[in-house]
């Protein structure tokens, strides 16, 4: 193991920053010839595109700073992750997408579809067609899906993606989302060991880290120290346990996160796409890599699937492997299918669990950040 220098706030303050510092290095990969792929979505597998030598990078924004400029094109009443991203790439305030040699786009959500199209008038666009049921038909189409990814990558940068290369990134990004798992299973914890907002930032920040080869061993040694720390005394107190579901909460729906915690609580378990939702693992057995593949991320729990029963077994057991109190349901402003969907989670959460359960409508400004702090203040208070 190599032996850290630094403390747990400063190596948790890096992570956190890891987007706004990799702006330089995706540069300095452009500068040397590296392709850079920018995605939309955790259904993409990043695999194949990194079995190329592409950095593959998150193009999602999640401010309010270019929304008014998105709304010049888009609705108003539309998704802010919708708008925000569009905002960035139609402004070129995004170094990410302005370093991208193909945008990549998933057929998740309406609103993101009409966006590819707008986006492809300025960059190179291409959309993989997601089923919307987790069937096996569902299966052998985003098979085949991903194979025609595959011969689109090929074409496009004239080169071979071969199996051997992309079950490499298969072993590796297996062995990224095994260490994000430690870290986030070390808040099943009670007390909890840390912040929740420390957490999701770290899991979030990965992401964007461009040495991809060396993030296991980082989460790694950052889940020893928290590990060494808790053993020696240091946590955050008994404090009421909240999970964490819906929308996309990372940036400015921090705000929520932010909220519960200075109410005292800790969230202890985030289900969103930027926590435990996506972190699946391929089966490296499989003798098929791109079958392997298509069951990997067709698991992911997104209310775009059509019955979604994976998101509800995933909440069953997260609520019972982190001793949960209680469960807040983050939605963005006009996140259709996740709205739709509290009602079948608030149904498990308090018919089945026995648990409170609140939903926060939110978007990214910070006009609803004193209305917020009162209603999760109220909430940690009455468990």
């Amino acid at each position: 193991m190599v032996e850290l220098k630094k403390d747990l706030p400063e190596i948790f303050e890096e992570f956190a920053d890891q987007r706004r510092n990799s702006f330089l290095a995706i540069k300095k990969l452009k500068e040397q010839g590296v392709p850079v792929v920018g995605a939309f979505c955790t259904y993409l597998p990043k695999e194949l595109p990194r079995a190329m030598g592409a950095a593959v990078v998150g193009l999602c924004s999640v401010s309010d700073e270019t929304i008014p400029d998105a709304e010049k094109d888009l609705p108003r009443n539309l998704c802010p992750l919708i708008k925000s991203s569009y905002g960035f790439a139609k402004t070129d305030k995004c170094p990410f997408f302005y370093f991208s040699d193909l945008v990549v786009g998933e057929t998740t959500c309406d609103g993101k579809k009409k966006m590819y199209e707008m986006l492809a008038e300025f960059k190179p666009v291409y959309v993989i067609e997601l089923p919307n049921r987790q069937s096996e038909e569902g299966i052998a189409m985003y098979r085949r899906e991903i194979i025609r990814f595959k011969e689109e990558l090929e074409r496009r940068f004239e080169t071979t993606i071969t199996e051997e290369a992309i079950r490499h990134e298969i072993h590796l990004n297996n062995e990224i989302t095994k260490s994000l798992l430690r870290l986030q299973y070390l808040m099943a914890n009670d007390p909890a060991p840390v912040s929740g907002l420390n957490i999701v930032n770290t899991a979030y920040g990965s992401g964007f880290n461009m040495d991809v080869e060396s993030l296991p061993a980082r989460i790694n040694d950052l889940a020893d120290q928290i590990e060494a720390e808790y053993a020696a005394g240091k946590n955050e107190g008994k404090k009421p346990r909240i999970l964490v579901t819906g929308s996309p909460s990372g940036g400015a729906a921090l705000k929520v996160i932010r909220a519960i915690e200075d109410a005292g609580a800790v969230v202890v378990a985030f289900e969103n796409c930027s926590g435990l939702k996506s972190m699946l693992l391929t089966d490296e057995e499989n003798p098929d890599v791109y079958d392997a593949l298509a069951r990997r991320y067709l698991g992911i729990g997104c209310s775009c699937m059509s019955p979604n029963p994976n998101r509800m077994a995933m909440l069953d057991k997260l609520i019972d492997e982190f001793h949960v109190d209680g469960v807040v349901d983050i939605i963005l402003q006009a996140c259709h299918t996740y709205n739709v969907e509290t009602a079948l989670v608030g149904k498990l959460v308090k018919e089945k669990k026995g648990i409170p359960y609140t939903v926060v409508e939110t978007d990214y400004s910070q006009a609803d950040v004193g209305q917020i702090q009162t209603r999760m203040a109220a909430f940690v208070e009455m468990l």
